[in-house]
């Protein structure tokens, strides 16, 4: 028999997809399922980047760019994450990938050698590209436990007792998946202060979901004293614009760009040059529709809050940013007789026709903290009220009777 690679046979997959093939065959087989399981904008991508689009391919742009990118949205780029996070960003320090998720790979092999024992500590409940790619690329996993009662922030104390001489990345997401958690600048201070003992340490600041925050303002670590080198800055159209399936994301730090841009010469050549054009559009041009499907974020976010905490067993802490909601479900899944979250996940799919994510979904579950799902509440205010109240009806309809 042929044989896969070790590394082939430990790569990970983001949970998301998976459930969401199981949301299709059931809905191809007849059944009504409202799904929040996938992560992405239910808004379509604004018409004038729709425009751009098209002028780019009738106009013939559509052959190899450098790898880097387009030099107008590197700018553009440089400029729009420089003026979010008050710092100043270059053009040749971006560099264009076909969506952030890459770039996770890109920044653990450029920083850690395969095999070595190079540590990368990341956050747990988080992405599940993260550790997947950790372990892809020869590293060892150093989780770290991202805490309800801190509202989902490190402990400063925890993080510096996992950093070790072996560590050389730490990964911050904010605003958080699947949390919805925002890291406040106090907060980064604190981690910045940690970080300042330990030199050899790199950050990758996970920002892609900056532009949707509903609560304070967003900080990002690179705008903190002595940070800035340290730091790889991840951000991209996807969730700003509803262009998750146009592939266009941007990574920013001097000394890593041209590292990176070697990496996309390996591997996509360079992103879809459409889309680039498009993603220029998207940031230079009119700002209003992105505005506007903030605001309706907010408002859902809002709503789905309030709404689960008037299940019966849920308790759901209003999250700072994204698009994601994170109820305990402890109380719940006694309430119905269910072992976990991911048994509760599967008779709400199969017996309430409501596709959610369970807290394994994103790593193994943080010690004491419960049980958790998710809701992407990327979809319509009607599909929030309903999905909520077959979960109500469900649950009131499967707890069993207490005891006597």
């Amino acid at each position: 028999m042929l044989a896969l690679s070790k590394r082939a046979d430990s790569l990970g997959t983001e949970n998301a997809f998976v459930v969401l093939a199981e949301v299709n065959r059931l809905q191809r087989a007849g059944r009504d399922i409202i799904s929040f399981c996938i992560g992405q904008p239910d808004f379509p991508t604004p018409a004038h980047v729709q425009e751009a689009a098209i002028e780019a391919i009738r106009a013939g742009k559509h052959g190899y760019t450098p790898s880097a990118g387009i030099d107008e949205l590197r700018a553009a780029a440089a400029a729009s994450m420089s003026k979010l996070r008050g710092i100043e960003i270059a053009p040749d320090e971006v560099v264009i990938g076909a969506g952030a998720k890459p770039f996770i790979a890109y920044a653990i092999a450029s920083v850690t050698d395969h095999g070595a024992g190079d540590e990368v500590i990341f956050p747990l409940p988080g992405f599940p590209i993260y550790e997947s790619q950790i372990v892809a690329q020869g590293a060892v996993p150093v989780a770290l436990p991202l805490r309800e009662a801190r509202g989902y922030a490190f402990d400063p104390d925890e993080l510096a007792a996992k950093i070790t001489p072996r560590t050389k990345l730490l990964i911050l997401n904010s605003p958080h998946n699947p949390t919805g958690g925002l890291l406040s600048r106090a907060d980064l201070q604190a981690i910045a202060a940690v970080l300042e003992r330990h030199p050899q340490v790199w950050v990758y600041a996970d920002e892609i979901y900056c532009r949707l925050v509903y609560d304070g303002e967003f900080a990002s670590i690179a705008s903190l004293p002595g940070m800035r080198e340290r730091t790889i800055i991840s951000d991209g159209a996807s969730k700003t614009y509803a262009m998750t399936g146009w592939r266009i994301g941007f990574a920013a730090n001097r000394r890593l760009a041209p590292v990176f841009t070697r990496w996309i010469t390996n591997t996509e050549s360079c992103a879809s040059q459409i889309s680039q054009w498009a993603a220029l559009a998207a940031l230079t041009g009119p700002q209003h529709e992105a505005e506007a499907m903030r605001r309706r974020f907010h408002a859902r976010r809002d709503l789905i809050v309030r709404l689960l905490n008037e299940v019966p067993g849920f308790r759901c802490a209003t999250p700072g940013g994204a698009f994601y909601a994170w109820p305990n479900v402890t109380e719940a899944c006694a309430l119905i007789g269910a072992a976990d979250s991911e048994e509760l996940r599967k008779r709400l799919l199969h017996e309430a026709g409501v596709a959610v994510l369970a807290d394994i979904h994103f790593g193994p579950r943080v010690a004491g903290d419960g049980q958790h799902i998710r809701f992407s509440y990327a979809a319509s205010e009607a599909a929030i009220e309903a999905g909520v109240e077959r979960i109500a009806d469900f649950v009131k309809r499967a707890t069993r009777p207490p005891r006597k």
